[in-house]
């Protein structure tokens, strides 16, 4: 039981430290100067290598589980993932990091609605009524006046990238018995190439200190990140990385403020405990079971839940 306590304890502390890591993620992008394909991009080579040699030293390349069809399906995965990035990083230039995060967290509903076309699972009236509580509080959170050309593309690419990921996790649950770090490392670096004609190589090269952000993206936004959230997956039940998921928004908002000088002003930020309180309602209702007690369970660590963090 004090085992127990104790590694529920340490799972806490590192989605909370990932959670963080991720709140800080737009700015990275702002400060690189780069474009968002060239910030995907960099971001797909730099994660590539930091996950690769950390699932080198701890040996995952040993019994990958990796089949034909799991491999398509983390590759097929990754074509969403990406681009998924993309559109976000281009909703925190036409708008804001935090309008733009908030947004991006309807994910849930995405893949709610996903499963209903795809999978033809019914949507129970309470889903229904949660999801039509989301979208008052997107509309009250967008903020977008008739002519606000710039905001209306911002909320665009937020939903267009929320759909994406929702797309990404429904594809990325279908695989089983792969650590998730070999299947986010599949991910990324499907990345490279599939980003390669549109990255413009020659724009980056007088970055100068914009090569600092963009190597951080990849090591701290992707590997450090990603490994302290699937470690603490492990140790934590579903209702609480439910609960932590969003550090990721309210730090991003709070950073948003302090460095950039942005805030949500007062009929927005009625909507956000909306989107919040709902995103909770549902995915709390798809993860009628506990969160993964094992590394190996790669479908859990795919949840619309745990993958959470951008």
């Amino acid at each position: 039981m004090r085992n127990e306590t104790r590694n529920e304890t340490r799972g806490t502390v590192e989605l909370t430290l990932a959670m963080v890591l991720s709140g800080t993620l737009g700015v990275f992008v702002v400060e690189s100067g780069a474009s968002p394909f060239e910030v995907v991009f960099f971001r797909c080579l730099f994660g590539a290598v930091a996950l690769g040699l950390y699932s080198l030293a701890r040996g995952y390349f040993t019994g990958h589980g990796f089949t034909a069809r799991s491999f398509g399906l983390a590759l097929l995965g990754g074509v969403f993932i990406v681009f998924n990035w993309v559109f976000l990083f281009e909703a925190y230039a036409a708008t804001s990091i935090s309008l733009a995060t908030v947004v991006y967290h309807t994910q849930p509903f995405f893949l709610v609605l996903l499963s209903a076309l795809l999978l033809r699972e019914r949507i129970p009236a309470g889903k229904l009524g949660w999801l039509a509580v989301a979208f008052a509080g997107l509309v009250l959170v967008s903020g977008v006046r008739p002519g606000d050309t710039a905001s209306l593309k911002g909320l665009g690419y937020a939903l267009a990238a929320a759909v994406l990921y929702a797309l990404a996790t429904f594809v990325t649950k279908r695989i089983t018995g792969v650590r998730p770090h070999l299947i986010a490392l599949v991910q990324v670096t499907a990345g490279i190439p599939l980003l390669l004609p549109f990255a413009d190589l020659g724009a980056v090269s007088g970055l100068g200190a914009g090569w600092a952000w963009l190597v951080g993206l990849g090591i701290v936004h992707t590997g450090l990140m990603y490994v302290l959230m699937y470690a603490a997956y492990a140790k934590l039940p579903t209702p609480k990385i439910a609960v932590l998921a969003f550090t990721y928004p309210a730090v991003a908002m709070v950073v948003d403020w302090a460095v950039y000088g942005h805030h949500i002003g007062l009929v927005q930020a009625l909507g956000v405990p909306l989107i919040v309180v709902a995103s909770l309602k549902v995915t709390l209702g798809r993860a009628a079971a506990p969160a993964p007690r094992t590394a190996a369970r790669a479908p859990e660590a795919a949840s619309p839940v745990a993958t959470r963090a951008a």
